[in-house]
């Protein structure tokens, strides 16, 4: 019976079980997609990466959920580089990864910081039903029409789409008790995988906002820390001229009403990185099962 070593990776934090916690395979090589996806089940991290060699990049890079597989993520990014350069695979410097969005930049610092450039960014400001968004939150819409008037809310995009909704204040963000049903409609009805409310009402004086991220209708009802919905977001603030004098670099507190404390580095410029720590929280091995006899192994 084959087996693979498997990795529990917490991104976005340097202390293990918090941040992010993501699934990472490093030698997925010949593993079919059914394959990945039981493992992905089976780990149930949010998002776990399945890497490989590939001829055009440093590594070719695979994300599943529990359910389905995405074209970009975040945080297994980052738990994968650090994993990398940590186990001599990866010098400190520029890199390269291709995922299903195309070949991304990578890098690591000599510390162990992971970076990762993602996708042309796109923002589309949308008039949003804040009765509707706030029922499916479980926030007061009062909260949401009040820093509506001068932040509009957007579908964002860095490779994946997020559908921005600002928050006046930390409370109500907080206390957010979303209804998952409707809130996978409403991202769904505006094209994105998930929802990302956010305030600039933050627990530490040197964050620049706090946000929550949650995508039911991917398998992920809240996402502890979120490397591509902070990149998206960080897109969509210079986009509405949210800052006079725009940070080169914006920090992003996330995870800490789910227990899982994370912060992303976010930087917007010529292209918009999302960047972090990681550290092992788990390693092993896992039982691979036979994989469908119509799948295709990949090499």
């Amino acid at each position: 019976m084959d087996t693979r070593r498997t990795l529990l990776i917490d991104a976005f934090t340097d202390e293990p079980l918090a941040g992010n916690a993501a699934g990472v395979v490093p030698d997925a090589a010949g593993l079919a997609a059914d394959q990945m996806q039981a493992i992905a089940r089976e780990l149930s991290a949010s998002e776990t990466a399945f890497l490989t060699d590939d001829a055009d990049a440093d590594r070719r890079i695979r994300y599943f959920t529990p359910t389905q597989e995405v074209d970009l993520c975040g945080h297994a990014t980052v738990a994968s580089l650090a994993l990398l350069h940590e186990e001599g695979a990866l010098d400190a410097g520029e890199g390269s990864l291709r995922t299903n969005v195309g070949v991304l930049d990578v890098a690591v610092t000599e510390d162990g910081v992971a970076w990762m450039t993602q996708d042309e960014p796109t923002v589309e400001v949308v008039d949003l039903d804040h009765d509707h968004a706030g029922s499916a939150l479980g926030v007061d819409p009062a909260a949401l029409r009040d820093v509506g008037a001068d932040l509009p809310a957007a579908v964002a995009s860095t490779g994946l789409p997020f559908l921005i909704v600002p928050v006046n204040f930390l409370e109500h963000l907080g206390n957010a008790d979303p209804d998952m049903d409707v809130l996978a409609a409403l991202a769904a009805d505006h094209g994105a995988t998930g929802v990302y409310a956010f305030t600039f009402d933050t627990l530490e004086a040197d964050s620049t906002l706090h946000g929550r991220m949650f995508a039911p209708g991917a398998g992920v009802p809240e996402d502890p820390v979120t490397g591509t919905a902070s990149g998206a977001c960080g897109a969509y603030l210079h986009a509405v001229d949210a800052f006079d004098d725009p940070p080169d670099e914006m920090r992003f507190e996330q995870g800490h009403f789910v227990d899982r404390s994370g912060i992303v580095r976010v930087r917007v410029a010529d292209d918009v990185r999302v960047g972090g720590r990681a550290v092992t929280a788990l390693d092993g091995s896992i039982t691979v099962p036979p994989a469908d006899e119509d799948d295709i192994l990949e090499a």
